[in-house]
């Protein structure tokens, strides 16, 4: 690509979403699908979706693609900025697929990623791309997902080689994917999976000692809190919207901290945008067939002025 561009690295996935009429479902009750799609998702492959609707480039690379998905990728980012080359397309994998329940603000999403992960781990077999030095060295920014163990670590070497500033997810205080990133983003299911009997209080200060750049806990629909270490901790009120669905939220917030990252932004200007570009997702459904813009994003910002 000769085009500046954000490279990623993560888990690309094919995603079914089921919005439920009526309320969460209920043991033994019957429930009315109102909508049902199937899409590209995952961390990576959501977010590669947002950051092309905010006009960047994107490079992305992770999982290798099982059969049946080609088509349905290919087909999907075809009309956006969106590079496909380093990707591994393997028909005789399984697919590597989520559900997604929906209702209102609540979401139970289902899969066989333990399933996944744990067939790696066992046979030795990775199912997923060493990252290319290459793609990294010519990127204007990154963001490394740290799920696939020593190949995550090694985009991160190589993001390091290169001076190229990255974002990260949910990875542990004390990690090498924290300590050196740009920006590192806890959600409450981070916090949950890496720390389930400690609070986002106790955690902040530890992730603030520990971090190289700027770190930033999310919570929901809640107050977040960032700061870099040794200045003290911020808050932000989250932007108020009517919510579709909380699907991608995430991941658009990750698409909107690499973006910021990519324009320069201090950190309250990134953080307010990667809060709006959230807030903009959650206000639609399906969030792949309207994803942010930059003009939504900037009146939303605006508005709470």
């Amino acid at each position: 690509m000769k085009k500046p561009y954000i490279y990623l690295y993560g888990m690309i996935a094919i995603s079914s979403s089921f919005l439920i009429e009526g309320g969460f479902l209920k043991p033994d009750i019957y429930s009315e699908i109102k909508e049902k799609y199937r899409f590209p998702g995952g961390e990576t492959g959501t977010c590669a979706t947002v950051l092309s609707s905010l006009g960047a480039e994107v490079k992305m690379d992770g999982n290798y693609i099982g059969y049946g998905a080609k088509r349905l990728i290919t087909d999907f980012y075809k009309d956006k900025s969106v590079n496909l080359d380093s990707l591994h397309f393997d028909e005789e994998l399984e697919v590597l697929e989520d559900y997604v329940i929906i209702s209102d603000d609540i979401r139970t999403p289902m899969g066989m990623f333990g399933k996944f992960f744990s067939k790696a781990y066992n046979s030795g077999n990775r199912p997923w791309n060493k990252p290319r030095e290459e793609d990294i060295k010519n990127c204007t920014v990154a963001a490394i997902d740290p799920y696939f163990w020593e190949e995550s670590e090694l985009a991160v070497k190589y993001c390091i080689k290169h001076s190229k500033p990255y974002v990260t997810i949910d990875c542990e205080y004390e990690s090498y994917f924290h300590r050196n990133s740009a920006v590192s983003v806890i959600s409450g299911e981070g916090i949950i999976n890496n720390y389930p009997d400690r609070t986002r209080e106790e955690l902040f200060p530890l992730f603030q000692e520990n971090g190289g750049g700027l770190t930033i806990i999310t919570n929901g629909g809640n107050s977040l809190v960032y700061g870099r270490k040794g200045e003290p901790m911020k808050t932000f009120e989250p932007y108020k919207v009517d919510v579709a669905s909380t699907l991608g939220a995430g991941d658009s917030f990750k698409a909107g901290c690499a973006f910021a990252l990519m324009k320069g932004f201090d950190d309250d200007e990134l953080v307010r945008f990667a809060a709006a570009c959230a807030a903009t997702a959650i206000s639609r459904y399906p969030l792949q067939l309207d994803p942010p813009k930059v003009d939504e994003i900037n009146l939303l910002i605006k508005k709470k002025k």
